[in-house]
């Protein structure tokens, strides 16, 4: 099986709703599809790149090649797991985490969108205490990192409902105009698993993240 050579393939994060794990083929596919429809307001852009200002189905292209290119340079000190977030089987959106020389620093990153037919359901806050659990729980993780812009409400949101604190700013150029990004972390002392949470097939794949 392809997995016995590329164990992240036969990982599972799941919670009361939602299953967490790379996509098949024809999954990633609907996932394409899913952002292809957008994922947040036209006047707004949540995204340091701004990969959805393209037409649809450069949209759609672009986040398949990310997808692959992200896993064919994968590295145990430099890696980035893409997660499609699943809920009765249905594609609803990515969780992202990732990491640099992950042995030595134990501070994870993690980004995420939600479809926006799925926005305001709570996916967002499961999906993002689901990445927790796997860099806390299952990775043995010290501090988890994020970050939105000023006028990204919503995930400022979850954010706080999680017990990040403050981190500081950072100004950036986005659509040729400035953006300001709060940051934010959150420490093993704070984190809380408020929900049952379950790991398949994790420590095959620990290599691969540098443990």
């Amino acid at each position: 099986m392809l997995a016995d050579h590329f164990p992240l393939l036969a990982l599972r994060v799941r919670t009361p709703r939602l299953e967490l794990r790379l996509p098949a083929p024809e999954e990633l596919a609907a996932l394409a599809e899913l952002a292809s429809e957008g994922v947040h307001e036209p006047g707004s852009m949540p995204f340091l790149v701004p990969w959805t200002d393209q037409e649809p189905a450069l949209v759609a292209r672009s986040l398949v090649q990310f997808h692959w290119l992200r896993l064919g340079r994968w590295s145990p000190d430099d890696w980035g797991l893409d997660l499609v977030v699943f809920r009765d089987g249905e594609v609803v959106g990515q969780q992202s985490v990732s990491a640099k020389r992950f042995a030595i620093t134990r501070e994870v990153h993690t980004g995420s969108w939600v479809g926006r037919r799925y926005q305001g359901q709570g996916i967002g806050t499961e999906m993002r205490r689901a990445v927790l659990h796997l860099a806390f729980a299952g990775l043995g993780a010290e501090e988890a990192a994020s970050g939105a812009f000023e006028d990204n409400a919503a995930s400022l949101a979850v954010s706080r409902k999680l017990g990040y604190r403050p981190d500081g700013v950072a100004r950036h150029v986005v659509r040729d105009a400035l953006a300001v990004e709060h940051r934010l972390r959150l420490g093993r002392d704070a984190w809380r698993d408020d929900i049952p949470v379950t790991i398949e097939n994790l420590p095959p794949c620990l290599p691969l993240f540098g443990i």
